[in-house]
Parts: structure tokens; sequence; C-alpha cells
């Protein structure tokens, strides 16, 4: 049976699990960005997600809305740099539209990736084919979009695929933006370190609704 939507409680673990994950992720996240960048991007993430887990974790908030800011502001002061800029700006502007929202389902999704994708378009200025994390949030944001009628369970499967194969296409990509920019062509085979971790909070938000279908809602 598909998973059709999560509670602001459910929604709330998912974040805890994305964040151990994320924090787990660190040395994978190291050597992508050893290779075109400082080799800090593992560190960064998982300190981000470290104050994400001391803000969240066994808390009560009243809305998706109070949840997306408090992880979006958790990001943004702790990582450091311009990941921690393009992070944090995506959670806050996930949060936009987001007031007295309280369960997760595909379409309200969809609208979470909608927003993201604008406000780190609009910080950033970054553009599809960059070599950025917008590599793998817009094919994410526009399978979202696609996957508005399916249940979450499914919409995310389709949607972290997506994010997947953006990242993957990065590869591919020399690098306009950022300190990969000096690398021109050196920066070819390589991954993006934010496309990476935008695709790996994709997969980890995707495993979580995938295990959570298979085990019964605990009332808050």
């Amino acid at each position: 049976m598909g998973k059709s939507q999560l509670s602001l409680q459910e929604v709330r673990e998912m974040i805890v699990s994305v964040s151990h994950k994320m924090i787990a992720s660190k040395d994978r996240l190291t050597q992508a960005d050893k290779a075109i960048g400082d080799g800090d991007h593992g560190i960064g993430m998982a300190r981000g997600f470290e104050n994400v887990l001391k803000k969240v974790e066994g808390q009560e908030f009243s809305s998706l809305e109070a949840l997306f800011k408090t992880v979006g502001m958790a990001l943004l002061t702790s990582i450091g740099g311009a990941s921690g800029a393009v992070f944090g700006t995506l959670f806050r502007g996930a949060a936009e539209n987001l007031k007295g929202q309280v369960v997760l389902t595909a379409p309200v999704f969809s609208r979470i990736l909608r927003d993201g994708l604008k406000a780190v378009k609009d910080r950033g200025h970054a553009r599809p084919g960059d070599k950025t994390m917008v590599d793998a949030l817009e094919p994410a944001a526009v399978e979202a979009r696609n996957q508005e009628a399916a249940p979450l369970d499914v919409a995310l499967a389709a949607i972290a695929e997506a994010a997947r194969l953006g990242l993957e296409k990065t590869k591919g990509m020399v690098a306009a933006v950022g300190k990969a920019k000096t690398l021109g062509e050196r920066s070819l085979g390589h991954p993006d370190p934010g496309a990476v971790s935008m695709a790996l909070i994709l997969d980890f938000m995707k495993e979580y609704v995938e295990e959570s279908r298979r085990l019964p809602l605990v009332s808050s």
C-alpha cells in the first residue's frame, strides 16, 4: 500500500533521519569536493546537519513552515561559505508558502521544491548547466510537478531518481561558477559536490518514506 502523506511529526522525524545520514556521508562529500574544491564540503555539511539535529530533534513545531525555517536557519548559520548560503536558502525558501501546513503530500512537496529552487536561483543566480546543486535540484522540481497526482512514496522515488540523474550529468559539465570555475575543463569527469549533497538529501527523504510505509504511525 502506498504512503500518500506524512504528518508534521513524521516530517520532523524524516529531517532527523536525513540529518543523521548526511552526517554519516561526510567522507563521501569530502572526497567529491577534493577533486574540484577545497575539500571542506563534507565537513561543512556534517556540521550543518549536526546543528539541525540540535534545533529539531525532540522539538514540537506548529507547521511545516516553522520546521523548514528552523532547518534553513540551522544550516545557514553553521555550514559556512557558499554551501551554507545555498542550502540554508533552499529550506528557508521552501518554507515561504507553507504557513499553516501540517501534512506533507506530493503536491506540497512539489511546492517545496519549486519555491526552494526559486530562492536558490534568486540568491546565487546559478543556471542549469553551471555545475552546481541546481543541476540536481531543478530536474527534481520538474519531476515533482509531474508526480503531483501520485502517492508521496511513489513521487519521492521518481524525484530522487531525477536528482541522481541530474547529479550524474554534472560530471560532463565545466564549472561556470564558484572556485571550481578556475579549473576550467579540469573539472570535467567529476560531480559537483553540492549536487551530490542535493541528491543525497532527496534520496534519504525517499528512504525515510519507504521505511515509514512499513511502520505503524506513532502518535505525538
